[in-house]
């Protein structure tokens, strides 16, 4: 069973950086499209970012393109989500989330439903 875990949320100011981890356990994380997901309060859970299972991939939601990085290493098993020049509605709960495809597959995954995996979440908070 995969299990995703996620770390580095917490609060900031507007125009701060965090980043955010996810470390990967029960799988092979180079079989795994990964994505970056958040949910505000009242809100449905909306796609931040996504990687291909080599990392040569990335695709990022409008909201946060220009700004927010993903990136993996494989080796290591851990995915990252670099935020910056964070905005008061950047403040959500973050989740990671692992889709098994070991085939080769050129498709990005932006839909919650795409993915098998979910860790527990953690919070980020921007002050204005």
């Amino acid at each position: 069973q995969v299990q995703l875990v996620e770390s580095g949320g917490g609060l900031v100011q507007s125009g701060g950086s965090l980043r955010l981890s996810c470390v990967v356990s029960g799988g092979t994380l180079s079989h795994h499209f990964m994505g970056w997901f958040r949910q505000a309060p009242g809100k449905e859970r909306e796609f931040v970012a996504t990687i291909s299972p080599s990392g040569g991939r990335t695709r990022c939601a409008d909201s946060v393109e220009g700004r927010f990085i993903i990136s993996r290493n494989n080796a290591e098993n851990t995915v990252y989500l670099q935020m910056n020049s964070l905005k008061p509605e950047d403040t959500a709960v973050y989740y990671c989330a692992a889709k098994y495809r070991p085939a080769i597959d050129n498709n990005d995954y932006t839909k919650d439903y795409d993915y098998h995996y979910w860790g527990q979440g953690t919070q980020v908070t921007v002050s204005s």
